[in-house]
């Protein structure tokens, strides 16, 4: 049965992004979308407590106990970990489901392929002597690796993974897939795999030499790859991270990049995101100079790009609609137990 629902947006929404929100909830007489004309942790307090959904990214505590009919909270994005303690504290009074949304998984897992053919056919370091007027630097300076026959694991099988899996499956490669439920795969694979559990991840690093991480950041995965993890990927072994910065240990990976203990990386998600500026005023989100290092390819945490690509918010707009609906099965909602 269709019910009334109040949605507050708890950031800035640009003007594009809010018309083709409201497009999408036309016939919904019964939805109103709150847009706050100046959005402020004050504007939001006074319209939490007639509200039934908060979109966004960071709540605060004062602000989901202002809510007291909210339901639902639905973060625009995969991750979650900031989110966790909060709600299962929320979830000890009220129930209050944690949706995220894998919309952007296209482009998290394009981004994930083009990481990994820039680091292995050394595009940046060529780029750059191309910049400086060296022309054709052969071999000799730095040579591609190719991908054939190479044994790639996939570190997580979600949406990104999954799409990663379909991208590469053109390329004559072996994969390894290690996942925590293989109970859920409902989906036919692409192509054969070897399959892995969580128990098996130094059998399954021992196998692969090209590893793609793109699991969720909960306390079981922090640190998951530190460093024998790295000495069982191998001397060959390239890594590929888009998924979150501290479930690779930071200072085991700067010192398997410097000593050649691993091949290369190219890495998305970093330490610290609130970056010091140096005496220069250039900011590095990380304490070692990965920068400096010749087997790295850095990215800035943009691999959900197109940001304003509005096919991202479907996913948002299908559990407002849910909601809306009176249906009470929603997308993504999170296992605050386990964490994502």
């Amino acid at each position: 049965m269709p019910r009334k629902t109040r949605v507050l947006f708890i950031w800035n929404v640009d003007s594009r992004l809010r018309n083709y929100l409201q497009s999408q909830f036309s016939q919904f007489s019964n939805v109103d979308l709150i847009f706050p004309s100046h959005p402020s942790h004050e504007e939001y307090m006074k319209f939490a407590p007639t509200v039934n959904i908060i979109v966004g990214w960071r709540p605060t505590k004062d602000l989901l106990q202002q809510a007291k009919k909210l339901q639902l909270f639905i973060a625009p994005g995969a991750g979650v970990q900031h989110l966790i303690e909060l709600f299962v504290n929320v979830n000890r009074f009220r129930k209050v489901a944690l949706a995220n949304c894998h919309s952007n998984s296209p482009f998290v897992a394009q981004h994930a392929v083009a990481l990994l053919l820039v680091l292995a056919n050394k595009v940046v370091i060529h780029h750059n002597w191309m910049v400086a007027g060296e022309w054709r630097r052969g071999d000799e300076s730095a040579k591609s690796t190719p991908l054939q026959k190479r044994r790639i694991g996939l570190l997580g099988y979600g949406a990104i993974n999954q799409k990663v899996h379909k991208l590469l499956s053109g390329f004559d490669v072996d994969f390894s897939i290690l996942r925590r439920r293989w109970k859920s795969q409902q989906i036919p694979l692409p192509t054969h795999a070897k399959k892995y559990a969580p128990e098996d991840l130094h059998p399954f690093l021992d196998e692969v030499d090209i590893l793609i991480v793109a699991v969720p950041l909960t306390s079981r995965t922090h640190h998951l790859i530190a460093k024998r993890e790295l000495e069982l990927l191998g001397s060959n072994g390239l890594l590929v991270n888009v998924a979150r910065g501290h479930i690779i240990d930071e200072t085991a990976l700067f010192t398997a990049l410097k000593t050649k203990r691993i091949a290369g990386a190219a890495i998305d998600t970093w330490y610290d995101y609130d970056p010091k500026p140096d005496a220069k005023g250039r900011k590095y989100p990380f304490s070692h100079p990965f920068h400096e290092l010749p087997n790295v390819v850095l990215s800035p945490h943009r691999a959900a790009s197109p940001l304003d690509d509005s096919t991202r918010w479907n996913e948002v707009v299908e559990n407002i609609q849910r909601y809306a609906q009176g249906r009470k099965a929603f997308l993504n909602v999170v296992d605050l137990t386990r964490e994502y």
